[in-house]
């Protein structure tokens, strides 16, 4: 009897952490995140480096390699393909910078939410015994 009682306790607690918000939240964050990814880097691939490409002359950055040692007889020649390494860290560099820009516009948006929310609240009243004191020290500052 003690293993089903601790059993239905487990499946409690899995149950609670697996509904929490936090944990939901989290999901979303990442299948949105997933989804983000794969616009920035169609962005990066798709438009911004043919575009690069084209600026310095067709040159395809995953195409540059130095060869170490060339082919002798069935063994494959040693090629250092830096190419595809630069192109990985440009991507990295845009896709970076995409999202320092969407985190930023998100936070403006978020900020004049925030802002008008708070011109649009009304001004939260100002209690009796303040009232009162607030009129006292008006008059005795009147009769000086």
């Amino acid at each position: 009897m003690k293993l089903v009682e601790k059993g239905t306790s487990f499946l409690k607690e899995f149950q609670n952490f697996a509904v929490k918000g936090n944990v939901m939240d989290m999901a979303i964050g990442v299948v949105i995140g997933t989804a983000f990814g794969k616009i920035v880097s169609s962005l990066v691939s798709d438009i911004i480096m043919p575009l690069i490409g084209l600026a310095v002359g067709s040159v395809d950055l995953k195409d540059l390699s130095v060869t170490l040692k060339a082919a002798e007889g069935e063994n494959p020649a040693v090629v250092l393909t830096y190419g595809a390494f630069l192109q990985n860290v440009f991507d990295f560099i845009l896709i970076a910078f995409s999202i320092f820009l969407a985190i930023k516009v998100i936070i403006n948006i978020k900020n004049r939410l925030v802002t008008q929310e708070a011109a649009e609240a009304p001004a939260p009243e100002v209690p009796a015994d303040v009232k009162l004191l607030t009129e006292i020290r008006d008059l005795l500052k009147d009769k000086k």
